[in-house]
């Protein structure tokens, strides 16, 4: 049994996952570190070479890969939830957490990130973080077996909950 961590970008996956992989003394992976690492390619320079569907493409390979292991924290990115063979993968493979923020403060984590093209094309970062999440939160809900707000709880205290998850999970 995996931990896998979905949200949007800047809701805390890369640091609560780290942290959580500490707690449980496993593996921790990130899946756009795979992608890149797998594809030799930055994801903006995927993105510009082959767009958003080729990043896409290499996401679900990866996601296949990497879900097929065990006992590992899987940090996933933001859109893995857009392709449904992915949210059918990462259920299977683990216990699913949403991370979430409210948007103001994913705008505020996250909003001088030059390692993502944007994905709508918004005249305002803010703007463009609303309206991909009022696209994907139908899809994260989907996907989810638990969620956690971050916007209220700190790094240590989510990691700390999504560690309790697990355990009573494996216990059952």
């Amino acid at each position: 049994m995996n931990v896998i961590l979905i949200g949007y970008r800047g809701t805390g996956k890369s640091t609560i996952g780290r942290r959580v992989a500490e707690l449980l003394s496993i593996d921790y992976v990130s899946l756009d570190e795979e992608i890149v690492r797998r594809s030799g390619m930055s994801i903006p320079e995927i993105v510009e070479s082959g767009g958003w569907d080729r990043f896409r493409e290499i996401e679900e390979e990866v996601v296949e890969a990497e879900t097929a292991r065990d006992g590992r924290v899987v940090d996933c990115g933001g859109g893995v939830v857009t392709r449904p063979r992915n949210i059918e993968r990462l259920r299977s493979a683990g216990i699913v957490v949403l991370l979430e923020a409210r948007p103001a403060d994913i705008a505020s984590r996250i909003g001088g990130d030059s390692q993502r093209p944007s994905l709508t094309g918004a005249s305002s970062f803010t703007e463009e973080v609303e309206e991909v999440l009022a696209q994907r939160e139908p899809l994260y809900r989907r996907a989810a077996h638990h969620a956690i707000d971050t916007s209220r709880l700190s790094a240590d205290e989510a990691a700390r909950e999504i560690a309790r998850i697990y355990r009573e999970a494996r216990q059952t």
